[in-house]
């Protein structure tokens, strides 16, 4: 669309594939031609802002805000549409992750846990934990809602400095060695499971959304998001705004 803030994509195939990968906060697009004399492809890599997100509608039907349009050839055709109502989202050309972005707390779990324990001295975790986990260089893929409701569900105080709460994971995780050196891959799930530390629920949290992604996040099932929520827009929970403007929810 005209309004869209992306670049033009140079991509035109009578029939081609779309497929997609994420990592983090970020969802790469790769599209390739069916046709086996092109070897032509494209790659646009994603990122989402506040309002973001996907959806396939018919093409005489495009939703308000659609600034980017894949269509079928179908009769009547469809069309997959990038819709972003506040346009903070945005994509580029190519498939290269945007640089300084971590390890993803979802699909890179122990490079992501690792990347976070070895450099507890920088300066990002003198800040107090709330703001710490939305920084995308360490806690890639955690954003406000996910925040809240992994500080809740352990009951870490949001404006505790986070040096200081990832440190006790630092000795925690050094003990756990000891104690099961040679732990097979089932059995550490299961100690995750039942002993969740911070940056466990970094990872698991997320995975409860994305398995019940389509009830979750369907508009027309919104309540099921709201009833899956402890702590993010809960009446009765508190709510104050960190130093960078963005309102952290707590009990």
């Amino acid at each position: 669309s005209a309004v869209g803030r992306g670049p033009e994509v140079p991509f035109r195939s009578e029939a081609y594939r779309i497929s997609a990968i994420a990592r983090g906060k970020e969802l790469r697009l790769t599209l390739s031609a069916l046709d086996p004399a092109s070897a032509f492809s494209q790659q646009l890599v994603f990122r989402f802002g506040m309002s973001g997100s996907f959806r396939l509608c018919p093409a005489a039907e495009l939703p308000r805000h659609a600034h980017l349009r894949f269509l079928t050839r179908e009769s009547p055709p469809r069309a997959l549409c990038f819709v972003d109502a506040r346009r903070f989202g945005a994509w580029r050309l190519g498939d290269a992750w945007q640089p300084g972005r971590g390890p993803c707390v979802v699909s890179e779990y122990q490079a992501f846990r690792e990347n976070v324990l070895k450099n507890l001295d920088d300066k990002a975790f003198d800040k107090p934990i709330c703001e710490a986990l939305l920084n995308q260089k360490y806690f890639n893929g955690i954003g406000n809602y996910l925040r809240a409701e992994i500080l809740y569900r352990l009951k870490v105080p949001p404006f505790e400095k986070a040096r200081t709460v990832l440190e006790a994971l630092k000795d925690q995780e050094q003990e756990r060695q000891k104690k099961y050196p040679s732990l097979t891959l089932s059995k550490k799930v299961k100690l995750m499971q039942e002993n969740s530390d911070l940056l466990e629920l970094c990872h698991t949290v997320p995975m409860e959304v994305i398995r019940a992604e389509k009830q979750l996040f369907d508009p027309e099932h919104s309540s099921t998001f709201k009833k899956w929520l402890q702590c993010y827009l809960v009446p009765g929970m508190s709510s104050l705004r960190d130093c960078n403007g963005r309102t952290i929810w707590f009990q």
